[in-house]
C-alpha cells in the first residue's frame, strides 16, 4: 500500500498538467453514442473505478428489493387514449414545494457527488438548472450550502439526516436558509448503515486505500483516476469544512441517532419553519402521522433499495399513501426509475413529482454536467412522448386522470426471464 498522493501533494503538481481532455476524449464519444438511461449506465461503469460505480450502483443485501423496485413498473400497463389532439412539445411544467418548474422530475439529494466526477454537485446543479428543474443537496455533499447558489438560483431542497448535535442541526438550516434553499427533507431511513455488500468484496474506501487492487483498477480507468489525483481532496462541505473525506464513516457513526423520533421531527420543524418533506415513507400511517406531525411533503422513498432489504418498491405503495394523505398533500416518490414512462407512472398514480438518483449520478461518472444534462434530457424526451401517448397533454391532466389510465397487469405464461436484463442494468423479470 502506497502513500496517500493528496497528502504528498501529487493534485497541486496534476492540475498544472492540461490531460484531462486527452484522458476524457473516449468517454465523451461513448456518452455521444447513449441513446437511453441504461447506455449512460454503461458509459458510467467503462469511466469510473470498479469501488466508485457499484457504490452507486449496488443495493442492499441481496439487492431483491433493487430489482423489484425497477420490476415493478413492468406489471403496469397504460391504457392510452386514442386521438387526443395534442401536439409536441407539451407543457411539462408543475409546482414542487409550492415553486414553478418546468419539470415534474429533479434531481435527488445524494451524498459525495465528487466521487464520481470532480465537478461534483456543482455539475448537477448546473444542469438542473439548465432545465429548469428543482435540485436538491444532501447534508453529505462534497460542496458548500452557500457555493451552490452560483450554480442554481431556482428552487432547491436541503436534505438533512437524523443527527444527535442539535446545535450542529441550528448551524446547517441556517446555512441552507442563507444558502437560498426553499425546503427541507428529513431523511428517516437512514437510522442505520444498509448492508452493501457490492462495498464489502471490493474494500471501498473514501479515499480508496491504494492497494494494489485498488491501483490496478485506477489503471483500467485512467480519466476517472486522473480526475480525482488532479484535483483537490474533497471535504463533506456541508457539515463541517474541517471534516475530511476519509473521516466520514467516524463522523457519520458517531452523529447518526437511531433514537430521533416524531418528537425530535416536531422540534426540527419548529427549527426550520417552511416547507418541509419526511423522506422514507412507504406504509400509509407513517403518512398520516407525518402529516399530523407537520410535514408538507411525503417522500415516498426506500432509500435506493439501499437499506432494508426486501423493503417494498415505492411505485406499488404510492397509491395507498396518495389515498391516506387526500388529494392536497404533496406528494414526491422516488425509487426505480428509470424510463419516463416510469415518471409518467408514478405522476398518475399519485406523486406530485419524481426523484431520480442513479440515473443523473451515472449520467456525472459518464461524464460530469453533460452527461447529468443528458440523462435529464432522456427523461424529458421519453416522458414528453409518454404522456403524448398516453392522450394527457399537461401534469395536472396526467394526474386528474391517471389512475384510470394506468393498470396493472398479472402474471402470464407467456412472460420469459429477460436474460440479457443484468447487463442493461435492469433488474429482470418479465418482457
Amino acid at each position: 500500500m502506497i502513500p496517500d498522493p493528496h497528502k504528498l501533494g501529487v493534485h497541486k503538481i496534476l492540475k498544472h498538467v492540461p490531460l484531462n481532455s486527452l484522458f476524457h476524449a473516449p468517454s465523451k464519444r461513448r456518452l455521444a453514442k447513449a441513446v437511453n438511461i441504461a447506455d449512460i449506465r454503461l458509459c458510467a461503469k467503462q469511466r469510473a473505478h470498479k469501488m466508485v460505480f457499484d457504490y452507486l450502483d449496488a443495493g442492499a443485501d441481496d439487492e431483491i428489493s433493487l430489482r423489484r423496485g425497477k420490476d415493478a413498473y413492468s406489471q403496469l400497463e397504460m391504457h392510452y387514449h386514442c386521438l387526443a389532439g395534442l401536439q409536441p412539445p407539451l407543457d411539462l411544467s408543475t409546482k414542487i414545494f409550492g415553486h414553478d418548474v418546468k419539470l415534474p422530475f429533479f434531481t435527488c439529494p445524494t451524498a459525495g457527488n465528487r466521487m464520481f466526477h470532480t465537478h461534483g454537485e456543482a455539475a448537477v446543479a448546473r444542469a438542473a438548472q439548465r432545465h429548469g428543474t428543482l435540485y436538491g443537496l444532501s447534508s453529505l455533499a462534497t460542496t458548500g450550502i452557500t457555493d451552490i447558489v452560483n450554480y442554481h438560483t431556482g428552487p432547491k431542497v436541503f436534505q438533512l439526516y437524523v443527527w444527535k448535535d442539535r446545535e450542529l442541526v441550528k448551524e446547517v438550516l441556517d446555512k441552507a436558509k442563507e444558502g437560498g434553499f426553499n425546503a427541507l427533507a428529513l431523511t428517516a431511513d437512514f437510522t442505520w448503515y444498509g448492508n452493501r455488500e457490492r462495498d464489502i468484496r471490493n474494500g471501498f474506501t473514501i479515499p480508496p486505500n491504494y492497494s494494489v487492487k485498488q491501483m490496478i483498477e485506477a489503471i483500467r480507468k485512467p480519466a476517472w483516476t486522473y480526475d480525482f489525483l488532479s484535483a483537490d481532496p474533497y471535504t463533506y462541505a456541508c457539515i463541517k469544512d474541517d471534516v475530511p473525506a476519509d473521516s466520514l464513516a467516524s463522523f457519520v457513526n458517531s452523529q447518526i441517532n437511531p433514537a430521533f423520533d416524531w418528537k425530535d421531527a416536531e422540534w426540527l420543524l419548529g427549527e426550520w419553519g417552511g416547507p418541509a418533506a419526511l423522506k422514507g415513507v412507504v406504509r400509509p400511517d407513517d403518512a398520516k402521522k407525518a402529516v399530523e406531525t407537520g410535514f408538507s411533503t411525503m417522500w415516498v422513498s426506500n432509500h435506493g433499495a439501499r437499506q432494508l432489504e426486501t423493503s417494498p418498491a415505492t411505485i406499488d405503495v404510492l397509491p395507498s399513501i396518495r389515498e391516506a394523505v387526500g388529494p392536497d398533500v404533496e406528494i414526491i416518490m422516488d425509487g426505480g426509475v428509470q424510463r419516463g414512462t416510469d415518471i409518467c407512472k408514478a405522476l398518475a398514480l399519485g406523486a406530485d413529482a419524481v426523484g431520480i438518483g442513479k440515473p443523473f449520478l451515472w449520467g456525472l461518472a459518464a461524464g460530469g454536467e453533460e452527461g447529468v444534462y443528458k440523462a435529464i434530457e432522456i427523461l424529458r424526451v421519453e416522458l414528453d412522448r409518454a404522456m403524448g401517448l398516453l392522450g394527457t397533454g399537461t401534469v395536472d391532466e396526467l394526474k386528474k386522470r391517471g389512475p384510470g389510465l394506468i393498470h396493472r397487469r398479472g402474471g402470464s405464461v407467456r412472460d420469459y426471464h429477460d436474460v440479457g436484463a443484468h447487463g442493461r442494468g435492469y433488474g429482470g423479470g418479465i418482457v
